[in-house]
């Protein structure tokens, strides 16, 4: 273990041999800290926090605090994180409000400087969340998301795997999975790019076209698009949009109707 001696780390902090802990650090007591993590210059590590193995943390990060709710009386609240994460400048991540949940992020993602996890939020897998980003209290961020910087995404809203946020976009509604956000509560189109990268066939990606055809640039009610679908004839990737769609409580993102062709629009067949 390699402590830098103006570290201040409390002695019931559960500290892995492994670790690296830069110069002004300060890591409370109910701190668990894995394997070969690497801990910069000023991060604040606090609250019942349990951090998995290989994260690394830049200068100024501030991991665990306090979640920014009225509701919150002090409570001994978590956060759970998990391998391999890296946390740039001056991230600021928020443990639960209640003892009863907590805020998680999962596993190889990247968080860019100056960015926010809300408190009881749900990050999942390789999700990227750029420079400045904003995510409120109770955001569900499915896995391999992209959240461009300055995005503000509203308190209780989920964002499908495989979802792109363009920067600057604000979302109040649920944005569905292999979609792209752009401006206020609006889609562009599917995720055409991500889709290939992720190794999505020419066939899956038609259908989904199809899909999102009918479903989100409708002429028809969302309740008439969705009963004439039959789930059983689509392929894993189509069934995951159409039932994000039909669970969604805040309803969805709209699709901008007036608006320049753009890249991730295109489709190949």
């Amino acid at each position: 273990m390699v402590i830098h001696p103006s570290a201040i780390i409390h002695p019931k902090a559960e500290i892995a041999s492994s670790a690296s802990i830069g110069p002004g650090v300060v890591i409370d007591e109910g701190v668990n800290l894995g394997a070969e993590c690497v801990v910069g210059p000023h991060v604040y590590l606090t609250g019942a926090t349990t951090i998995g193995s290989g994260n690394r943390f830049h200068s100024g990060a501030v991991i665990g605090d306090a979640p920014q709710d009225l509701k919150y009386r002090g409570e001994p609240t978590r956060l759970v994180i998990g391998d391999e994460n890296v946390f740039r400048e001056h991230v600021t991540v928020h443990r639960a409000t209640k003892p009863d949940g907590a805020t998680s992020i999962g596993n190889r993602c990247l968080l860019m400087a100056g960015c926010h996890v809300g408190h009881n939020s749900a990050v999942g897998d390789q999700v990227i969340i750029a420079n400045g980003a904003l995510l409120a209290g109770h955001v569900v961020i499915q896995d391999q998301a992209f959240i461009s910087g300055t995005c503000l995404i509203h308190q209780f809203v989920t964002v499908g795997t495989l979802a792109l946020m363009q920067g600057g976009a604000a979302i109040s509604l649920d944005l569905p999975p292999y979609c792209v956000a752009r401006g206020p509560n609006q889609l562009a189109g599917l995720n055409t790019v991500g889709l290939r990268r992720a190794g999505f066939t020419a066939e899956q990606r038609l259908e989904l076209r199809g899909l999102y055809q009918r479903l989100l640039r409708r002429r028809v009610s969302l309740r008439a698009a969705l009963a004439a679908e039959n789930e059983a004839l689509l392929r894993e990737p189509a069934r995951c949009l159409l039932e994000f769609v039909r669970k969604s409580k805040r309803g969805v993102c709209a699709h901008q109707r007036q608006q320049l062709k753009s890249t991730n629009e295109s489709e190949d067949n």
